[in-house]
């Protein structure tokens, strides 16, 4: 992850805005300017840590925002060389030391755990749904997806987490490729007619993936040249069934799984032997991790 690309640091820097963490009013009034402190970023769970690289990327965009003299002292953000984005830690475990302005740590304290808690609990899902799939005897060679159901503005973020859970990620946005759903097939005539515009007029290299609901459908869409297959909100027998159907072909075609998965029948699905499994819930549903921050003065 580029922590410094100009997308994440729009992102960090609203963050602050929207937090007013320049006009801290109670630290403002409370706290001595002078005074430098320790903050040890502790999990209070198992997790998978994402986001380190945001902490330090967030004190310097805080410098931008606030010229006072607190803003602009020099800081450094410690942690083991062991710990890092995609890494599995455990309760009670200090991820990182950051040593720095006390009033600046107080003001950036509450947006640099939203943010830690978030990805890390989207991490630490991934990871659980990864290893339903791999861990266990015989593991399966299916791949687990994220999709495109995020939070606003925090995409590239949250698909960043899936990556360090240990998933793959799906399409980034609308123009990253081609998925022909339900809707483009009733809207533009049925799986013929849309799979000839999509195969007409696509970018080279764009592969056209077509969302199936029974095994009516997924005959039309291999006949009409689908060059990759979604098997919507099937169970684990039709998926099956559905798969053996297009390893016949001489071609290879990669088929997904989606719609309703979840921890308990992932691994069915993936038994079923689909090559992906689209899960929505690794952003849309995923609880966020459990870890704080506490703030020592220095001595002096």
């Amino acid at each position: 992850m580029d922590w410094k690309s100009s997308r994440i640091d729009a992102l960090l820097e609203q963050a602050l805005v929207e937090d007013r963490a320049i006009s801290d009013a109670t630290t403002n009034l409370t706290i001595d300017p002078d005074l430098r402190a320790a903050a040890s970023i502790i999990a209070r769970e198992e997790l998978v840590i994402c986001g380190l690289g945001a902490v330090p990327r967030f004190f310097e965009i805080f410098a931008r925002l606030d010229k006072r003299p607190q803003a602009q002292t020099r800081f450094e953000v410690i942690s083991h060389p062991e710990i890092f984005d995609g890494v599995r830690v455990h309760s009670g475990q200090v991820m990182a030391v950051i040593r720095h302005n006390a009033r600046v740590l107080l003001s950036c304290e509450r947006v640099i755990l939203n943010l830690l808690q978030h990805l890390s609990g989207i991490a630490t899902l991934t990871r659980q749904y990864v290893d339903a799939i791999q861990n266990t005897a015989g593991g399966t060679r299916s791949h687990v997806l994220d999709t495109r159901k995020t939070v606003p503005g925090m995409r590239a973020l949250e698909k960043y987490a899936v990556l360090c859970g240990g998933g793959t990620n799906h399409r980034l946005d609308l123009a990253s490729g081609i998925l022909i759903k339900n809707n483009h097939i009733s809207l533009g005539g049925g799986i013929p007619a849309v799979l000839a515009q999509a195969v007409e007029h696509r970018k080279p290299g764009q592969r056209v993936e077509v969302e199936v609901r029974n095994e009516r459908e997924l005959e039309e869409a291999i006949a009409n040249g689908a060059e990759a297959i979604l098997l919507d909100n099937m169970n684990p027998a039709q998926a099956k069934r559905c798969v053996e159907r297009i390893k016949r072909e001489e071609r290879w075609i990669p088929s997904e799984a989606s719609g309703g998965i979840v921890l308990d029948n992932i691994r069915a699905y993936a038994e079923a032997g689909v090559d992906f499994i689209s899960v929505g819930a690794l952003t849309h549903s995923a609880k966020a991790a459990d870890i704080s921050m506490t703030i020592d003065a220095e001595r002096r």
